[in-house]
């Protein structure tokens, strides 16, 4: 079953209540936008029609806002050759950029992107978002971490589970509605999670979203997700890939548990 823009966004906005342990989802590719193959990309978001794109790689790492309608370049800040970036988000005036095994969380003038503070976290940083009032980061394991912004202490760590497992290798972080939406690294795959239980509410199957034929010897795993607020569309990307994709979800049978 193929979902409407309307039924989609209706689904959005409640498949974190959801009594169902999990929903599987495919998805229908709706749009397209360029994006550079130099972009090892480690946070996605986009807020009032502006692009935040975070990328890693030691002396490659930087934080780019771009234009998201015509994808013109605005403003970037390139990391310290030693610092390798990982996942972003903005959240009033400020972008936080969390780095990889540096311990450290860097802070941004959302307007110009002037370097403000850097703030400690304990372990590695991997993806990030917040739901307004949390910062809300993963480190690579199966938990999510609410951070006070002004000082990125810790006020709650969540436990992410499906169907009774732990799911380990939460990697880039979106905010949808309510939902926490995490890549796991090196899958094809995006959990929708809720963030007061940290069950696995939703599945998406993204195989095969990056055609064979655009894959070069240096594209990397799917990670990026983005939420634009403006229309509820999702956009979705990867490392180094050549796109990013506009996704609807489609609805999928629902797993048999004696084929397993």
């Amino acid at each position: 079953m193929k979902l409407t823009r309307l039924a989609c966004a209706a689904l959005l906005m409640t498949i974190s209540y959801a009594a169902a342990s999990s929903d599987r989802f495919g998805y229908q590719v709706l749009d397209k936008k360029p994006q550079s193959r130099s972009h090892f990309v480690q946070g996605l978001q986009i807020v009032d029609g502006v692009l935040y794109v975070g990328t890693g790689g030691y002396g490659q790492s930087r934080l780019l806002q771009y234009n998201f309608a015509d994808g013109s370049l605005l403003a970037q800040q390139h990391l310290h050759p030693r610092l390798f970036g990982e996942g972003l988000t903005v959240l009033n005036d400020r972008i936080y950029q969390l780095t990889w095994r540096a311990g450290r969380l860097l802070v941004y003038r959302k307007d110009d992107l002037k370097p403000l503070a850097v703030l400690p976290i304990p372990g590695q940083g991997w993806g990030l978002t917040h739901n307004d009032n949390d910062l809300i980061y993963s480190d690579g394991s199966h938990r999510l971490y609410f951070l006070n912004p002004d000082t990125a202490q810790r006020r709650r760590t969540v436990s992410v589970m499906e169907e009774g497992l732990p799911v380990a290798r939460l990697n880039e972080l979106e905010w949808v509605n309510g939902a926490v939406w995490a890549n796991i690294w090196q899958e094809d795959r995006i959990v929708i999670i809720d963030p007061v239980s940290g069950e696995v509410t939703g599945s998406v199957d993204l195989t095969g979203l990056l055609p064979l034929e655009e894959r070069q010897p240096a594209t990397a795993v799917l990670n990026g997700i983005a939420y634009n607020p403006a229309d509820g569309s999702i956009w979705v990307t990867g490392k180094n890939w050549p796109w990013m994709y506009q996704i609807e979800l489609v609805q999928l049978p629902a797993a048999n548990p004696d084929s397993r």
